[in-house]
Order: structure tokens, then C-alpha cells, then sequence
């Protein structure tokens, strides 16, 4: 059993996976994402301080759920994150969409190049060593 301190409240609880908050505080920031996800619907053009202002939410947070893709920003807004590997401007989460598709296609080509090097061995025709057990 893995059992940890809650960042946000500091109770104690038994830890699986992902962020090393309690499940009482998951449910409370699921739900403040829910608000800010109807403020946003509701006012176009709110900016981050603005949401952060209205819902109660932390400025920092709102940036954290737009890098992981849970929120966008829209076209026309003047705010932009920066990509983390080239730097291009992105209106959700980490990568554009080149370097996004650049890694994927290096983790394909470096899995296959993996595959090929851990290819079946060739049948034993006889020759060479032998497995024996002893008693």
C-alpha cells in the first residue's frame, strides 16, 4: 500500500497514480474545471486573469489544463502558449502539431528498429549449444 499526504489539503490517503492529490480534492478541482469550462462557454472572450478572477481558480491551474489539453484557446485571442520543443505558438497543450508528428514518428521508427533487433532466433538445426538439465 502507497500511502501519501494530499498536496492541496494534507490528508492522508492511499496513492495509486497521477497527481498526489486525495480523491476528495480530485472531485473539488473536477468540479472547478466544470465552472470554468461553462465560464468560458459563456464569455468568448475572457481572458486567463479574468476566468481565474471570476471562478475562483488559480491562474497558474487554468495554464496547467490548457497544456494538457482540456482547455483551448481561441483564435482570435491575444494570449498564446509556446511550443516546448520549437517554440511556434499553440493554442493547446504541450507541441504543435509538426512536432507532434515528428515525435510520433521517431517513437514508430525507434520501436520498429527495436522489433527487428529482437526478432525470433533461427531453429537449431543441431549444431551449436544445447540446453541440458541436471538431476
Amino acid at each position: 500500500m502507497n500511502v501519501r499526504n494530499c498536496r492541496s489539503c494534507g490528508c492522508i490517503f492511499n496513492y495509486v497514480t497521477g497527481p498526489v492529490t486525495c480523491p476528495a480534492c480530485r472531485e473539488k478541482l473536477e468540479k472547478k474545471f466544470q465552472e470554468v469550462k461553462e465560464y468560458i462557454q459563456k464569455n468568448k472572450g475572457a481572458g486567463i486573469p479574468q476566468v481565474a478572477e471570476e471562478c475562483e481558480v488559480d491562474a497558474g491551474q487554468i495554464r496547467q489544463w490548457l497544456r494538457e489539453g482540456r482547455l483551448e484557446l481561441s483564435a482570435d485571442s491575444p494570449m498564446y502558449l509556446t511550443c516546448e520543443s520549437c517554440g511556434k505558438p499553440v493554442r493547446s497543450g504541450r507541441f504543435c502539431e509538426k512536432c507532434a508528428v515528428n515525435m510520433t514518428r521517431n517513437l514508430q521508427d525507434a520501436l520498429k528498429s527495436g522489433r527487428q533487433t529482437l526478432q525470433k532466433p533461427e531453429k537449431n538445426d543441431g549444431e551449436g549449444p544445447k540446453m541440458r538439465f541436471l538431476k
